[in-house]
């Protein structure tokens, strides 16, 4: 079934902000040329801008054609632990390239974080991300045995992992996010085309179970000229954090230019 006028409206402009082709600063549509473009009433296409103004996309003032003021998308939970839908809202291509998915014994981080004994088996996999096919983010997992083994039967190139446990019934309620920087590793240097040392935002997650049982731990790094991270909070509200794509400045500046 569709969805409804208003809502593919705000997709497909969501799409253009994300992708650049409405970059911030830049008039959005007109209301009339939005009407011809869809062959719709201004009732939708009015909907479907009130939308992007809730979600600070776009802004300006009355009587002022409203233009872009953030390229940061709104991100519910399901989807900040799934990086191809993640990509998907955006408008974009997800991709994947898994080096390698094995059963090891769990090594001492893993063990702190699962709340796991020394030895313990564990499956580890280490992913290449990628966005339009350009190399975006290093994923290194390790799921708890239980978990982890269903993933022998699935082919983790097909797409998401997330949607495939949680299809076969993994509870995935919670997750506990740590953010900061990192210098590139060799392996990273490889997969992401970039120089060893090269600085890469660090998502460090803990997800387990409502009842708290850990599932996984994951250690994802990305390259800061894709990918930024934002919280969003007030006194009202509890924050909230968001993934978005990187502003052109920081791609300059993460690969040593000036602004």
């Amino acid at each position: 079934m569709d969805a409804p006028l208003h809502e593919r409206v705000a997709s497909d402009l969501r799409r253009r902000i994300s992708s650049g082709e409405l970059p911030v600063g830049a008039a959005i549509p007109s209301e009339s040329h939005l009407c011809e473009q869809w062959g719709i009433s201004r009732g939708p296409i009015r909907q479907a801008l009130a939308t992007l103004r809730a979600e600070g996309l776009i802004g300006g003032g009355r009587g002022k054609p409203p233009v872009v003021r953030s390229q940061s998308m709104p991100q519910p939970f399901e989807t900040f632990l799934s990086f191809s839908r993640w990509v998907q809202l955006m408008g974009r291509t997800p991709g994947q390239r898994t080096l390698e998915i094995a059963r090891r014994p769990a090594g001492q981080e893993a063990c702190d974080a699962l709340g796991l004994e020394e030895g313990e088996p564990v499956v580890e996999m280490l992913r290449l991300r990628l966005m339009d096919d350009l190399p975006a983010m290093v994923e290194r997992t390790t799921f708890v045995w239980p978990i982890g083994r269903l993933l022998f039967d699935f082919d983790c190139d097909s797409g998401s992992v997330f949607a495939y446990l949680s299809g076969r019934g993994v509870d995935l309620s919670r997750a506990r996010h740590v953010i900061d920087a990192v210098g590139a590793d060799d392996t990273d240097a490889a997969l992401l085309g970039i120089p060893r040392g090269a600085p890469l935002l660090r998502e460090r997650r803990q997800t387990s179970s409502a009842a708290g049982e850990p599932v996984e731990f994951s250690d994802d790094r990305y390259r800061p000229d894709l990918v930024s991270f934002t919280i969003d909070n007030s006194q009202q509200a509890h924050p909230a954090l968001l993934r978005s794509p990187s502003h052109p400045l920081a791609a300059r500046a993460a690969q040593g230019e000036t602004p």
